[in-house]
């Protein structure tokens, strides 16, 4: 985890403040970091398993930024990432979208496989690590919510940002995973689900990204 906690912050170094991939970065930046010191302290009984899930994660996240074409679900932050009327919220839950409903199922997969072991095997880490983002949900959205002189913007705002949850979409990804993992024998079909799942966050990154004005 110091490996991709390093390039996370190498990322946050490089970006302007005000660039969306930038945002979404120091909201994963304190995510990671999170899980890396509940780690240390003993909060995962199956450190290894939650260690490997975690950096699997963390990888898909950042090869899609680092590549020349990024997946359908990362596109709409990178190309809206410097948009005057994108609110930092948006950019954050467009990345944080991208990343729990199509890496994370993924990235379930690849730890199955590297472990050896059956996506049941993971569910508590699954549910632990997930639990640390929803306990950090609320505290991205206070810091990155317009104050109360731009209520007047923030109104269609909050309906915008409301209609995304991270629950659903982490119910949602356990889903896939599980599903992704009984097709593996049956690669042209694990394709076609996992092309169709990219496209479908991606489609909803679209529409968190909407102009605000």
């Amino acid at each position: 985890m110091e490996a991709v906690l390093a390039r996370m912050r190498a990322l946050d170094e490089r970006l302007p403040a005000q660039d969306g991939v930038a945002v979404f970065n120091r909201v994963y930046l304190t995510v990671t970091q999170t899980l890396h010191e509940r780690l240390s302290h003993g909060a995962f009984p199956a450190p290894r398993r939650a260690q490997t899930l975690s950096v699997c994660f963390a990888e898909r996240y950042l090869a899609a930024v680092e590549a020349d074409r990024a997946p359908a679900c990362w596109r709409p932050l990178l190309q809206y990432r410097r948009h005057p009327g994108i609110r930092p919220l948006q950019h954050a839950l467009a990345g944080i979208n991208a990343h729990i409903g199509h890496d994370l199922a993924l990235a379930v997969v690849a730890t199955c496989r590297h472990l050896g072991c059956e996506p049941a095997a993971l569910e508590g880490d699954f549910d632990r690590v997930g639990d640390t983002l929803v306990s950090l949900e609320e505290q991205i959205r206070e810091d990155l919510m317009p104050g109360p002189d731009l209520l007047e913007i923030a109104d269609p705002l909050t309906h915008l940002v409301g209609s995304w949850s991270l629950e659903r979409a982490r119910a949602g990804a356990w889903s896939a995973a599980r599903l992704l993992w009984t097709l593996r024998r049956v690669p042209e079909l694990a394709e076609e689900f996992a092309d169709s799942l990219d496209a479908g966050v991606g489609l909803v990154g679209r529409c968190l990204l909407t102009p605000r004005g």
